[in-house]
């Protein structure tokens, strides 16, 4: 089956495989593209390399927990979060509407009922201020999904790493991200590796690249992507 370029991308993070693996094949038959987590760990590994547009995140994970990264992922983005919880599980829809989780849904639940909810946040999320599938840099566009970045209507061409780059600072425009948080997503693993990689994807995007406008460093912190 395939999907259109401006198909959702959902991440479904959740501990139980017959979950993840019953929501991806249902969710991706109603149109979506779909990645799978386990844990905070590889959910967080998914995010550095692809952007989402809604997260389906279960309560109750071993080890760091969902409300946790929740916490984690509300405070330096908007994307948008469906919790999975158990009905016997009030405080945690507490605790979640204050880490600033956008809907909630309890096992067990209806296919039906998940796929209405998530329609919904979608609408929400992709309004005025919503995550967009495309990111503008004066005549610069970025297509997220296709990794794909014009000069008005041609190709510049990027690496894989220099796509990558723009598609984690595509998640979150307007935010530093820490050089050692670039530097886990790089073979590497160098974050002096990074501020090299920077500088060649600066030239490609910047009309003055000793004087960015758009990929800036933030002193101490790391790098931040400011959009049109």
């Amino acid at each position: 089956m395939e999907l259109p370029d401006n198909a959702a991308h959902i991440l479904i993070v959740d501990d139980d495989q017959r979950i993840r693996d019953l929501l991806a094949r249902y969710l991706f038959e109603q149109g979506f593209r779909i990645t799978t987590a386990c844990d905070a760990n590889t959910a967080r590994n998914a995010m550095r390399g692809l952007a989402f547009d809604v997260i389906i995140l279960d309560v109750m994970m071993p080890g760091e927990s969902g409300l946790e990264l929740a916490r984690e992922l509300k405070s330096i983005s908007n994307i948008p979060i469906c919790m999975l919880t158990a009905r016997a599980e009030p405080e945690h829809r507490i605790e979640g509407l204050e880490a600033g989780v956008d809907d909630f849904i309890s096992k067990p639940f209806e296919p039906r009922e998940l796929l209405l909810r998530l329609k919904n946040i979608l609408k929400r999320g992709r309004g005025p201020s919503g995550p967009s599938e495309e990111i503008r840099m004066g005549d610069l566009t970025f297509h997220v999904g296709r990794g794909e970045l014009k000069l008005r209507e041609e190709t510049v061409r990027l690496t894989e790493r220099e796509r990558d780059l723009l598609r984690l600072f595509a998640q979150r425009p307007g935010l530093p991200i820490a050089r050692h948080e670039l530097a886990n997503d790089d073979s590497t693993g160098s974050e002096r590796a990074i501020d090299v990689q920077i500088n060649r994807l600066r030239r490609k995007i910047e009309i003055d690249p000793a004087n960015p406008v758009y990929l800036q460093t933030v002193r101490g912190k790391g790098y931040i992507l400011h959009t049109d």
